[in-house]
């Protein structure tokens, strides 16, 4: 009797929709123009460009503008099709687009930054521009009168930067690690709090409104989830990569957040589960499960007449423990460790089949991810690297 031959399950990936050539420098920010077949980019190379598909299929620039410095970066209203560039000579140049996009009239200047800009926001809700800089500078603008309305002094260069209509909370991520969070007022700021997660700067803040929970990532390889509406002060970090996060998008309507970084991974991590925070690392002078004295611990070692041991921590319990006791890896996929890490032996044993189950899904965009924008209501996700390459991605295989 012939053996039964089984369907192999099919593996859902990301579908690479089109490829958008043409920067002669890395592409440093670029965003998926709503109900249309198009993208609008800004370079290093000191363009602004917006690309439309042709009928050959070809996506070819409509528009090719230069600015008179490099493009950090930009932010795009599709309501009014205002666009807000920040450049490397620390101005934000306004333009709009046109309807057909085949034209950008300007509108203003701000000298917002003595320095590069690293970051721009703009708030239509307030007729707002929110902006970061290299001059360690936090500042917002009226966009109607173009007047500056306030500042504050970061720690460090910012690199992160998210805003909350509601409740007027702007979000901060800095090149130090930390997080500050500022209320503004129309000429004004009260800062909230700041805290710290990263062993790295941070890269990339995202900001989930419904939820209240604001999504950190860091050259460190991490994510962190903080919860800053609901269960204060709690905070889930979340390790997917191989190399520094340089870019978050969430998926709201499916509680689905995409990380990509340095390593070219585009990682999609569900949210809708039930995560562990991850517990602090214990301090001991001796193993806390065989009692073995860490190298450090002299007087034990002469006591016991042994030789000290390295110290090391389980992931999942946090107890300092020996090599001997912590011989076994395992991914903790609801703690956020989907690479396998070192545990104790004992919570090797107490980890189930069903807890190891991945909460994410891992794909190779086979370039250096320097920035991401996701388009919700198709699917669609675009990603910017370092080879100065564009890639459109159909989402909805692993994005649903």
């Amino acid at each position: 009797m012939a053996a039964e031959i089984q369907p192999q399950p099919l593996t859902r990936k990301p579908i690479l929709l089109q490829r958008v050539e043409g920067s002669q420098e890395v592409v440093n920010m670029a965003v998926i123009v709503p109900k249309e077949e198009g993208v609008i980019s800004v370079s290093e190379d000191r363009t602004v460009r917006v690309w439309l598909k042709r009928d050959s299929g070809q996506y070819w620039p409509s528009i090719y503008h230069a600015m008179p410095s490099p493009c950090s970066c930009m932010s795009f209203n599709p309501e009014t099709r205002r666009l807000s560039i920040g450049l490397d000579n620390g101005t934000i140049s306004e333009f709009i687009l046109s309807e057909d996009y085949n034209k950008m009239t300007p509108v203003k200047n701000y000298q917002a930054h003595q320095s590069r800009v690293t970051m721009v926001l703009f708030v239509l809700e307030l007729e707002w521009v929110l902006s970061t800089g290299q001059d360690k500078q936090f500042a917002w603008h009226c966009s109607e009168s173009g007047q500056r309305l306030g500042g504050y002094r970061t720690s460090a260069v910012a690199s992160g930067l998210q805003f909350d209509v509601e409740s007027r909370h702007v979000f901060i991520g800095d090149h130090s690690g930390q997080v500050t969070i500022l209320k503004l007022e129309q000429e004004n700021c009260t800062l909230l709090t700041s805290f710290r997660g990263h062993t790295g700067g941070v890269t990339a803040l995202c900001w989930d409104p419904v939820q209240r929970v604001l999504f950190s990532g860091s050259s460190d390889h991490s994510v962190i989830m903080w919860d800053i509406g609901g269960r204060k002060g709690t905070a889930i970090e979340l390790q997917g990569h191989n190399d520094k996060v340089q870019a978050l998008s969430y998926a709201q309507h499916t509680r689905q957040l995409i990380s990509c970084g340095g390593d070219g991974g585009i990682v999609v991590w569900n949210m809708d589960v039930e995560r562990q925070e991850t517990p602090e690392w214990l301090d001991s002078d001796s193993c806390q499960k065989c009692d073995q004295p860490f190298f450090w611990n002299f007087k034990q070692m002469w006591d016991s007449k042994k030789i000290g041991l390295r110290q090391h921590h389980c992931r999942k319990c946090g107890k300092a423990v020996c090599g001997k006791c912590s011989s076994k890896r395992s991914s903790i996929p609801l703690m956020g460790f989907e690479f396998e890490v070192r545990v104790c032996d004992s919570c090797h044993e107490a980890i189930t089949d069903e807890e190891r189950a991945p909460t994410a899904t891992f794909h190779d965009s086979k370039h250096n991810i320097v920035h991401v924008h996701f388009d919700a209501t198709r699917g669609w996700l675009l990603t910017a690297g370092t080879d100065k390459v564009i890639k459109l991605w159909d989402m909805t295989p692993v994005v649903s």
